[in-house]
């Protein structure tokens, strides 16, 4: 798949996933605060890596029980699996539209390509829609899509001189070469 989907991601969902070990702590905090102002506008803190967890090995839904799972699946996929697979299952699993799961599938349904030949941009779109794919549409463009594209663009331009993310977007082959 194309580096441009993995920046994209990394940009909009979690840009300190090369640095964390499963949880972003500090955003947790912040939504815990915004959840007791707010109760009735619940804001998650959900990192790459407990994404995979919950999609991989969980059901929907939301309980302390599924909670605790989450958590001991995100460390157990950060102990074993490591970043590069984390990354590249969460974006062969997640839900990218209305019955969409996977890069490939969005790549083909939204630009009529693999997934591998996804521009800058449009790796831009399928990652603004990922906080709900069924309400954020990339076509037809929704508003949301249409504005937060634009911001994770500039983050992917921030990010993609950090080392952490080079190794983590770009795939070596046997000889060296990207």
């Amino acid at each position: 798949m194309s580096p441009n989907i993995k920046l994209a991601v990394i940009a909009s969902e979690d840009q300190i996933f090369p640095d964390h070990s499963g949880f972003d702590w500090k955003n947790i905090q912040k939504a815990m605060r915004y959840n007791k102002r707010k109760p009735n506008r619940i804001r998650g803190a959900s990192t790459i890596s407990q994404q995979v967890a919950k999609n991989v090995f969980l059901w929907q839904g939301r309980s302390w029980f599924r909670k605790a799972l989450e958590t001991y699946f995100t460390k157990m996929i950060e102990w074993i699996w490591g970043k590069k697979r984390i990354l590249k299952v969460y974006l062969n699993v997640i839900e990218m539209g209305d019955g969409i799961f996977g890069i490939e599938a969005a790549s083909k349904h939204y630009f009529n390509k693999p997934a591998k030949n996804l521009t800058r941009e449009e790796a831009a779109m399928i990652a603004s829609c990922l906080p709900n794919p069924v309400r954020y549409t990339i076509r037809p463009m929704s508003s949301f899509v249409s504005s937060k594209h634009w911001w994770v663009m500039q983050q992917m331009n921030i990010l993609q001189a950090d080392p952490d993310i080079q190794l983590l977007i770009y795939t070596r082959s046997a000889s060296g070469k990207k």
